[in-house]
């Protein structure tokens, strides 16, 4: 991967208003994110040229799928930390990770297995793209019964709420704070996530952004000069990702 010279970071949109990305697979060779270091120093090299500088990243945990473990998490953190030093890039990188909400999931929390919070007892958390859980309104009292607080990741991705925007102000119920993607404001995963991602906006409904980052694609897509405007139009000078104002 290229990495940008000054001239072209300075064309960059300036993210900075974004104190840290709360979402992102960066960490190497966890999921179906970042292969490897090289990679994933690559992807912060380009962000930080872009304003972001604060990193908390969040590797899938899916029963079927990833079962990562904060042993896993944080050994891969390390290497990555290392890394930073190495190449001399200055930014400050955590770990948590993104849980589905499956079985595998309620089998964690009842068992008291300490989860990986962004930060307090801030959990981020995702459903299903094909199936809405039956059983959601459950999970959201076991999760705040067991003392945590669910950050939804991208809403605005499930299809099955596109067509039912009454169902995010009843995630807000359900305790949820909302976590959009920005790259669905561009499009990028097609008009009808765009349109519930705007939604979101214009109702004050979205709490935390993040970019999802996973590959060059989403980087190329991110940094696009044709989606400066939409940034600019949708997130103005807002402070996002602090979760000190929360």
């Amino acid at each position: 991967m290229k990495f940008f010279n000054r001239k072209a970071a300075d064309s960059l949109y300036d993210f900075s208003n974004i104190t840290q990305d709360i979402h992102s697979h960066i960490l190497p060779g966890l999921d179906d994110g970042s292969p490897n270091v090289e990679t994933s120093i690559d992807l912060l090299k380009s962000l930080s040229a872009a304003g972001i500088n604060r990193f908390i990243c969040t590797p899938h945990i899916i029963g079927d799928m990833y079962r990562n473990t904060p042993e896993s998490i944080n050994g891969a953190l390390d290497i990555l930390k290392s890394a930073c030093l190495d190449h001399g890039l200055d930014t400050q990188i955590s770990a948590a990770a993104e849980y589905m909400l499956d079985d595998y999931f309620i089998e964690l929390l009842r068992r008291k297995e300490p989860l990986l919070t962004l930060t307090g007892n801030y959990i981020l958390t995702e459903l299903s793209y094909s199936t809405l859980p039956g059983n959601l309104e459950q999970i959201s009292f076991e999760i705040n019964t067991s003392n945590y607080l669910p950050l939804m990741a991208h809403p605005e991705r499930y299809h099955y709420y596109q067509k039912n925007y009454d169902a995010y102000f009843r995630l807000k119920e359900l305790g949820f704070l909302l976590q959009v993607n920005l790259l669905s404001l561009t499009g990028y995963y097609g008009t009808a996530v765009a349109r519930a991602a705007n939604f979101l906006f214009k109702n004050n409904l979205v709490d935390f952004v993040g970019t999802d980052l996973h590959h060059l694609n989403h980087l190329n897509a991110l940094i696009a000069p044709r989606n400066r405007e939409i940034f600019h139009k949708v997130l103005g000078d807002k402070v996002y990702n602090n979760f000190e104002n929360l």
